[in-house]
């Protein structure tokens, strides 16, 4: 059935149309959007809140007069769906399809453009149609490297949502493959999952939840139980796995704004403590919170005289340094060197920071600022012998880069000659002419690289 052969139409009309040939898929059951399905989807599982969805679309009066259209523009849309982000009838109606379907949405003005309706385009009041095609659909991606996505089955209650630090209760399914490994209910610390065996994907995905939701977690082995698996429940190294996860309840933990100087200040060394555990049992994931949230706390902080300033002033150091630490065994060297120019802006001859800074460099193989940075250590400590070891090293493999470029070089040349002695030399001139320009570019590029050495 095509609900166009019925256009022109007026609100009775249409809702006495959509009723006999289509369902109502509103959760009051009100027929505040009705829809009618013109091609079935494909069998399998239906968008869940919070999911990105991709359709294609084409908006009509009852006049049949179209306003908008994604094809005319051949570019579908992208969205949240359930967030919010669009017509509250594109979130109810979207819910209800499959994968490749395409249905016709008859919406309300309460649930489309309201009582203003749209100026030029929708008269006030106006009930539309939507002819909308379901072209995909994925979950919501928490993280920028996708380790983490979240399908949300049940949608929460409020604005609120956990931060570092709350109290929560949850009850936790986890599946690898079709095996249920993990059924409980547990109560932790938003940051410190570790101590009750919760992945770091879990613990880092609650503080986006809200009260009574319950979420499906994808996560990649990075968020899961990485190369080391988890032998009491039987799963192996790099394994995804999935948790279901329902946040009871909770209670958030101070703000920074909500706390003085002194109560920081009281609870810093604990942070710090538990900090250093989690790195010395190679949680450095996990570590990272609890030293960045001794700096959120403290970045911004002066405190009263000299003595306070200067306590200030070293936890946040120490802070960055452990952070730079941790960043080296994540291989976030960026990261690393960020924070190492934390500690160096206020610090100019700090030993660790140049030293872990020369060794975020050096493994981005930037050998002559490494080198520099080496050097730098040597200036403020000559005794140091992993300095002076980390300064033959990058000697070493700028050798070996260097050699390595002559190969690169030796082997394009090599490639021309047997070209040439291939095609024989009509064109020798013109050749020689190329040969010569190219050598002049190597020489220069040659001499740029040999200013980047020391002397």
């Amino acid at each position: 059935m095509t609900t166009d052969q019925f256009l022109p139409m007026d609100d009775k009309s249409a809702t006495d149309v959509f009723a006999a040939n289509g369902i109502d898929v509103t959760p009051r059951k009100d027929q505040g959007v009705m829809k009618v399905v013109r091609r079935q989807g494909l069998d399998g599982d239906r968008p869940m809140i919070g999911d990105k969805v991709t359709v294609h679309y084409t908006g009509k009066l009852l006049t049949g007069k179209k306003f908008d259209c994604s094809r005319e523009r051949k570019e579908p849309f992208c969205f949240n769906v359930g967030k919010g982000q669009v017509l509250k009838a594109w979130d109810i109606g979207v819910l209800s399809m499959l994968r490749g379907e395409v249905c016709t949405l008859l919406c309300k003005p309460d649930y489309a453009y309201g009582p203003p309706g749209n100026p030029d385009k929708i008269p006030p009041n106006s009930s539309v149609l939507f002819e909308m095609e379901l072209l995909n659909f994925e979950g919501e991606i928490l993280t920028s490297d996708g380790g983490i996505v979240r399908r949300i089955k049940v949608k929460g209650e409020g604005y609120s949502n956990p931060n570092d630090g709350a109290s929560v209760d949850v009850h936790l399914e986890g599946r690898c493959g079709d095996r249920l490994f993990d059924c409980r209910d547990v109560s932790f610390i938003v940051g410190q999952g570790e101590d009750k065996g919760i992945p770091l994907g879990v613990d880092r995905a609650i503080d986006k939840m809200q009260r009574g939701e319950c979420c499906l977690l994808y996560l990649n082995p990075k968020y899961g139980f990485g190369s080391e698996g988890k032998p009491e429940y039987k799963i192996g190294p790099d394994k995804d796995i999935v948790y279901e996860v329902s946040l009871k309840d909770f209670k958030r933990a101070k703000e920074s704004w909500e706390m003085d100087l002194n109560e920081k200040l009281a609870l810093v060394p604990d942070v710090k403590n538990k900090g250093n555990q989690y790195f010395k049992a190679g949680r450095h994931h996990q570590a990272v919170i609890q030293y960045q949230r001794i700096i959120s706390w403290l970045e911004l902080e002066c405190g009263t005289g000299l003595e306070q300033h200067k306590q200030i002033q070293d936890y946040i150091l120490t802070a960055h340094l452990n952070l730079a630490l941790c960043f080296l065994r994540l291989k976030e060297f960026s990261q690393a060197v960020e924070n190492c120019n934390k500690v160096i802006e206020q610090d100019k001859s700090n030993e660790k920071a140049l030293y872990r800074r020369g060794e975020a460099r050096l493994l981005r193989n930037e050998y002559s600022l490494a080198m520099a940075d080496f050097q730098k250590v040597l200036e403020v400590n000559p005794s140091n012998r992993a300095a002076r070891t980390q300064l033959s090293s990058c000697q070493s493999k700028m050798k070996e880069h260097q050699e390595q470029e002559k190969k690169i070089y030796a082997n394009m040349f090599q490639k021309f000659a047997e070209r040439d002695s291939k095609t024989g030399r009509p064109k020798r001139r013109r050749d020689e002419s190329a040969r010569s320009s190219m050598n002049g570019e190597v020489g220069i590029k040659r001499r740029r690289r040999s200013q980047d050495c020391p002397s």
